[in-house]
């Protein structure tokens, strides 16, 4: 029996909502809880005495290993269909959920919360669900189903974050994790549903853009090893990693460290629940207008204006009173950008170099995101063991978001050609 996402497009009349909300609802169970971790940091440094630094090593591992499995998994996508990756991927991410309380050393954290969840996370990623999607619609629609479903992965967040947080307090940070391993089970009857590969509607970039030789898509007939070399030969694809690298340390550094800088301004633990959960509500929004924003402007004027505005934001709390409420307003700011970076870098890609390989080379630019992410939860936690406060990490953070929002400006992409000269 056929999925009915395998149908001809002029039998789906909603194929739109029916692909782009499955991907969202996948993103939504494998990134939900993992932007949530930071919560599990001072319960597992009370139960197991490691140290914050060790912990944080082990987190920083796992966003490498989310980065690092994504263009493996997008790779095997492309050749083999998603199905099969989303559903290896969930069934691994629930045996790292399951595993960890039973771990009581650095190694053993490292391989369940660095390596086991991370992987099985990834697999279950952007990269697969966007270049999945992509292959499933025609390109006037990607960037807006780019969006809902970087707003599944965030409405996780919202979701994930307080009742983690209530979970942790009634029945310990090990009924959390495993409550969390049966909910990632979720997600395989959605693997079966995107099972079967895809052939791409189309290689060409958006109908919205104008074309040009430094746009020009690979042909169907080109392998995936020549299209990965002459990606990396392309100095707007490196520029673009540059941008996404310090969004991962930005984004990591944050899910990681944020419940720590809670505590030390003296706030309860509930505060840093509920900003997670703000930032993950208010990434909604923000990824819903970067998927609209994509057919009308170029995506890389989008990402030097975010990784700007992250810059100033963080800037204005510093030197703002730790209050509640600045918590809450500051989470609010970090989220209308948060995850919302995924949708014009997907974008970019796709324009670039076509959705043949997307799920491959988008992956790897997921991985130059992740490895920003390492050092961002690392170096975070070398910072408060070393120096009992985070003050140089939030100074790297807004000279790396200044940096990113000058990679994005020489990007070659091609103006957006407005719709009544189209028709």
């Amino acid at each position: 029996m056929n999925s009915p996402l395998d149908r001809p497009l002029a039998y789906q009349p909603h194929r739109f909502w029916i692909i782009t909300l499955l991907a969202a609802a996948m993103l939504m169970i494998t990134m939900g809880a993992r932007q949530s971790l930071g919560l599990f940091v001072s319960p597992l440094n009370t139960a197991t005495g490691l140290g914050i630094a060790s912990i944080s090593l082990a987190m920083a591992i796992g966003q490498f290993m989310w980065g690092a499995v994504q263009p493996i998994a997008g790779a095997v996508a492309d050749r083999y269909g998603p199905g099969r990756v989303l559903a290896a991927g969930t069934i691994v991410l629930a045996m790292g959920y399951a595993s960890t309380p039973y771990m009581h050393s650095s190694f053993g954290l490292i391989m369940t919360i660095g390596v086991l969840t991370a992987a099985g996370a990834g697999a279950g990623s952007f990269s697969v669900l966007i270049g999945a999607a992509s292959q499933r619609l025609p390109a006037a629609r990607r960037g807006m189903a780019a969006g809902v479903i970087n707003a599944g992965g965030s409405f996780g967040q919202f979701l994930f974050a307080p009742v983690l947080q209530r979970l942790i307090a009634v029945s310990g940070w090990m009924g959390a994790m495993w409550s969390m391993a049966a909910i990632s089970l979720l997600a395989l009857p959605i693997a079966w549903l995107m099972r079967k590969k895809q052939p791409s509607q189309s290689a060409t970039s958006s109908p919205n853009t104008s074309t040009g030789a430094a746009l020009k898509p690979f042909p169907e007939d080109k392998t995936l090893m020549q299209a990965i070399r002459e990606a990396v030969a392309n100095p707007s694809y490196l520029l673009l990693h540059a941008g996404f690298f310090t969004c991962g340390f930005h984004i990591a550094f944050l899910v990681t460290h944020l419940p720590g800088e809670v505590q030390l301004c003296g706030l309860p633990p509930n505060v840093a629940s509920w900003s997670l959960a703000i930032i993950g509500l208010a990434n909604i929004v923000g990824s819903l207008l970067a998927g609209w924003g994509v057919g009308r402007y170029r995506s890389k004027m989008i990402l030097s204006g975010m990784y700007a505005s992250r810059a100033l934001l963080v800037g204005v709390y510093l030197l703002a009173p730790k209050t509640e409420i600045t918590f809450y307003l500051f989470a609010a700011g970090l989220g209308l950008t948060w995850l919302a970076t995924v949708p014009p870098t997907a974008g970019i890609v796709g324009k670039l170099f076509g959705t043949r390989y997307l799920s491959t080379l988008f992956g790897f630019t997921l991985l130059s995101h992740q490895i920003g992410g390492f050092f961002g939860a690392w170096l975070g936690g070398i910072a408060i063991t070393q120096y009992g406060n985070y003050d140089w990490m939030w100074g790297a953070d807004i000279v790396l978001a200044l940096l990113a929002a000058m990679c994005n400006l020489p990007i070659r992409e091609a103006k957006i050609v407005p719709f009544f000269k189209m028709i």
